[in-house]
């Protein structure tokens, strides 16, 4: 059986269809939408599939029916009424000043105005009124109502946050969405995509009646690839991917499950796959990290050191109110609200009646991995290091040399930059918490068993269990690390633990302090039993 082509970077419904490529159909829910309402707002990750929704759309307002035989809107719309379609995609140039601003958004609107006779000004950079009139000119030459849909609106907002133009980028493109609201009698459909939710831009408090379908549950699948459509579509290349690894059928599941699955956008949200990464391993018919390489969330690790976040708890999981998921970015108290927009931590579990009912953490691995290790290189200043450094710390532990898995930490950390920020207890355990981090995937992973509470570190091998007590000099000493994993009672839950051969696991109890002068580990005691 031929395999499926898969649209590896086709943001174009039109290509796509024409040049026969592989499309999981989600026209239900695009016929739902635009019978339903007006005006929506959807926020989506990066690379979802959020600009092939808006090319669908604007394939179905122009009235193309051809591209959607076979699909589920075929049997559902009727009549195929045509509307003038105007698209603005304003991810397509970087925004890093007022100057560069205008460029680009004369580069953007030029072509609609050439395209409905308007006269272009490239120097007037009013841009709401240069926008009503694009709108107005369609409305009047084709006599019917418009559709407006706008990719990635948040764009400029997201290039220029935190720098000093990110308030002037703002007035400005607040000015070019303007007109959605005062020329809404001509308009038939308006929607908008991005990542964020920026509040000083007015859309969502002017826009009175716009449908922010985000965490919609009747939406939650329309972008990104549901479990469901995995399992009964994608057969054929799972069981090519599992040929080319050595994977039976079930295990290749899992193995995708694991990497690219987990995100929830909902409440009631059905499992969903990262669509970008999904398809690009079935499409090369390996398990590799692929949208955590298309971008790299800098500005995020800066805000997690700044608020000062705990790395361990992007594991356990936040616990939320629903009023978090509506913070403005722009005046977000913590980084939270962001992570979860940008994609790096989701929906995880949902407590109805509960305070905070929401608990957000990483949706899968490839996610856990690859923010693990942006963390570890913003923390140390030392960019692919960490890769050595995991690798001999996985060697050591399988081979029960804790010694040697301290000395690389300690000259690991010892490399960090002497001029780096201010360091507290919380950066030594950040750095050493997503070392064992990184390793943990090749060691045992274990759970937290310990009512008493839990160690720092807690590494289960073949055949040892290690407990890691962390104390900063002036904090405590080796000894005194040592009795707290004693007197709490950490290795209780492992003494039923045993190896494949059924003996008894080594249980160590280890002492570490961090000497703060120097910026690493200090002095370490080893203890069986």
């Amino acid at each position: 059986m031929a395999l499926k082509r898969f649209p590896i970077g086709v943001q174009d419904f039109a290509v796509l269809r024409e040049d026969k490529k592989y499309y999981v159909d989600k026209t239900d829910l695009v016929y739902k939408m635009v019978s339903s309402d007006r005006y929506y707002f959807l926020s989506r990750p990066r690379r979802f599939g959020k600009s092939l929704l808006v090319s669908t759309l604007q394939c179905y307002f122009e009235g193309r029916k051809d591209l959607f035989t076979g699909l589920a809107i075929e049997k559902l719309e009727t009549e195929w009424k045509t509307y003038p379609v105007i698209r603005l995609d304003m991810s397509i140039v970087k925004y890093s000043s007022k100057n560069s601003l205008a460029e680009s958004l004369n580069k953007i609107l030029e072509p609609q105005e050439r395209r409905f006779n308007v006269k272009s000004e490239p120097d007037n950079h009013t841009w709401g009124v240069r926008m009503a009139r694009i709108i107005e000119a369609a409305h009047e030459q084709s006599g019917k109502e418009v559709v407006v849909l706008i990719d990635e609106y948040d764009a400029p907002m997201l290039d220029t946050f935190g720098m000093e133009s990110f308030d002037d980028i703002r007035i400005q493109v607040r000015s070019l969405y303007s007109p959605l609201k005062a020329l809404g009698g001509i308009l038939r459909f308006v929607f908008l995509t991005g990542i964020s939710k920026f509040s000083q831009l007015s859309i969502f408090s002017e826009l009175n009646n716009l449908n922010v379908i985000t965490m919609n549950d009747e939406y939650a699948a329309i972008c990104g690839i549901t479990k469901e459509e995995l399992l009964t579509q994608m057969q054929p290349e799972i069981q090519a991917l599992a040929d080319k690894n050595g994977l039976t059928y079930e295990e290749a599941c899992n193995a995708l499950t694991r990497q690219y699955d987990g995100y929830h956008f909902s409440e009631e949200s059905p499992d969903i796959f990262n669509p970008f990464s999904l398809i690009s391993s079935l499409n090369e018919q390996k398990l590799k990290n692929y949208w955590f390489a298309t971008g790299t969330p800098t500005i995020l690790t800066k805000l997690v050191k700044k608020y000062q976040m705990d790395a361990e708890q992007f594991d356990k999981g936040f616990a939320v109110a629903a009023e978090v998921f509506d913070a403005p970015t722009e005046t977000a108290q913590n980084p939270i609200p962001m992570l979860y927009q940008s994609g790096y931590l989701t929906i995880k579990k949902f407590h109805r009646g509960k305070f905070a009912p929401y608990v957000l953490a990483f949706p899968n691995n490839e996610v856990a991995e690859g923010f693990t290790k942006s963390l570890l290189a913003y923390y140390t200043k030392q960019d692919t290091a960490y890769s050595t450094v995991v690798s001999r710390v996985i060697q050591g532990m399988n081979d029960g040399d804790v010694d040697s898995v301290l000395q690389v930490i300690k000259a690991y950390m010892s490399g960090v930059p002497y001029d780096a920020e201010a360091q507290n207890e919380l950066h030594y355990k950040t750095i050493v918490y997503c070392v064992f981090s990184l390793a943990t995937p090749y060691l045992t992973r274990c759970e937290e068993k310990s009512a008493a509470g839990r160690c720092d570190v807690v590494v289960e091998t073949a055949n040892a269990v290690y407990m890691f007590e962390f104390k900063l000099d002036g904090k405590g000493t080796v000894d005194e690390a040592l009795k707290q994993i004693e007197d709490k009672g950490y290795l209780i839950p492992y003494t039923a633990s045993f190896t494949a051969n059924g003996a008894p696991k080594k249980l160590n109890k280890i002492g570490v302090t961090i000497d703060t002068e120097k910026r690493t580990i200090g002095e370490w005691k080893v203890v069986e039993g």
